[in-house]
């Protein structure tokens, strides 16, 4: 008796001798991911215990070396050389190997200078221990900038393409609406007064871009108050699956797909004689945390802000589609309050630096909803309900109202879009069906025109 607790003393005391990188060992990676995205490239380590490392930036070439203690190299290391795309616009390659007996060494070779966030998430969903490499570009892409040359492109090809022989750039009046400079990098539109839209006017009296056919609708620099932009929002993404359906079919999936198409045509219509362009938070599978999607539609001056999701409930029997704003008090059912903890949730899972001051302060500046936003946000809601309930069914006749996270900016009005319940068998069989995708696009597409020929945009001040 007394030689084996001896024994065990002597290995308790071998134990607390080893310490934490020793204890780690034992720990075993299980997956590894890259998310590749103009905004940033994201690298994710999954173990099945905490992962502790040191990161070293060496500025010329520029690459980022990554020491994991305790580990060994694993067939889900060696996976994540292959792991990296030739499109990707931040990473060239990676290289994995085991630096000493219990390190392994990554060297993320980069395109150009970043700036990495580094941290750790516990697990979570379906996600054990998981280590974060965020690597953003040193100068970030101007989003309105971008929205703007697009814009430019696209009205270069179409005069090129109708107009043989003619100068793409004669009469081009967004190239005369382009602001002169930028405040903060973010460049101005300089904007005449707006037109009063005719009170008899209604959607479907709501033009086409870039149309030869219709001459008395092309811009001129006296019709055209500015540049309208409308944020879509793709709800989910990356590291964040969203809901997912009896099927298989995974919500991020289907709402970029919904986003995308809804692009196209906002891109092809007008207001009134104004261009209009839609700018999309996500154009591709990755993550973008809540408050960053409300930062980018503010960046981009949004007139307004549609969130796209997919609905989704514990059993299978709920259908029909719900369109949801903000509320400043508490939520209007409790199947919105239930409905707004879970999205608010994306950030969890889908994986935010939450140690980042930047991201406190933003979080805190998501607090400033108005009831002016507010109010224009049910408003643009009915609107995208009406239309929306005349293809499909609806969950609730009414706009439902909850604290969602993504609808916080104070100066845009914004709704949240549940196309349908993903949940559901034959509602995720139509988000799968493109014939549907398109009925909701051209009723979602209806829905902002109708809303803007009752709300025509404001024009903006000099020096926004």
């Amino acid at each position: 008796m007394r030689r084996d607790r001896r024994r065990l003393i002597k290995a308790g005391f071998l134990v607390l001798s080893l310490g934490t990188a020793q204890l780690a060992r034992g720990a075993n990676m299980l997956a590894v991911r890259v998310w590749p995205a103009p905004d940033y490239s994201r690298v994710t380590l999954e173990s099945d215990a905490p992962i502790q490392s040191t990161q070293t930036f060496i500025a010329s070439p520029p690459r980022l070396a990554v020491d994991i203690q305790g580990m060994q190299l694993n067939a889900a290391l060696r996976e994540l050389v292959g792991k990296v795309q030739a499109s990707d616009p931040n990473i060239a390659g990676i290289r994995v190997g085991q630096y000493s007996a219990n390190v392994v060494r990554l060297v993320i070779d980069l395109k150009h200078p970043i700036a990495p966030q580094v941290f750790s998430l516990q697990p979570v969903a379906p996600y054990a221990h998981r280590l974060v490499l965020d690597l953003y570009p040193s100068q970030a892409i101007d989003p309105l900038e971008q929205l703007i040359q697009e814009r430019m492109a696209a009205q270069t090809q179409s005069a090129a393409a109708n107009l043989p022989g003619a100068s793409a750039t004669v009469n081009d009046p967004l190239g005369d609406l382009i602001a002169r400079q930028t405040q903060s990098g973010v460049a101005v539109l300089t904007l005449p007064a707006p037109t009063t839209r005719r009170p008899d006017m209604s959607a479907s009296d709501g033009p086409f871009m870039d149309n030869p056919s219709r001459p008395s609708r092309t811009p001129n620099l006296q019709r055209t108050d500015r540049l309208i932009v409308v944020a879509l929002d793709p709800g989910h993404g990356g590291e964040d699956p969203g809901a997912i359906g009896p099927g298989g079919t995974r919500e991020k999936d289907v709402v970029l797909k919904i986003a995308k198409m809804l692009r196209q045509r906002i891109n092809a219509s007008s207001v009134d004689g104004s261009p209009m362009r839609a700018f999309l938070t996500r154009d591709a599978d990755f993550f973008v945390p809540l408050h960053v999607r409300v930062q980018k539609a503010q960046r981009v001056q949004a007139d307004l802000f549609v969130s796209i999701h997919a609905d989704a409930f514990y059993t299978p029997r709920p259908q029909g589609a719900s369109v949801f704003a903000l509320s400043q008090g508490g939520a209007s059912s409790a199947a919105a309050r239930w409905m707004a903890q879970k999205e608010n949730k994306a950030d969890v899972i889908g994986g935010v630096n939450l140690g980042g001051q930047d991201s406190q302060v933003q979080r805190a500046l998501l607090d400033m909803s108005t009831a002016a936003q507010i109010k224009d946000s049910l408003t643009l809601g009915n609107s995208l309900l009406r239309e929306i309930g005349s293809v499909g069914k609806l969950h609730k006749p009414r706009v439902e109202q909850a604290g969602f996270a993504v609808l916080k900016a104070p100066d845009i009005p914004s709704v949240l879009v549940e196309t349908a319940f993903i949940s559901n068998p034959e509602e995720e069989e139509k988000l799968r069906s493109e014939a549907y995708q398109k009925q909701l696009t051209e009723a979602l597409l209806r829905g902002i025109l109708q809303y803007f020929s009752r709300n025509p945009p404001l024009a903006r001040n000099r020096g926004l």
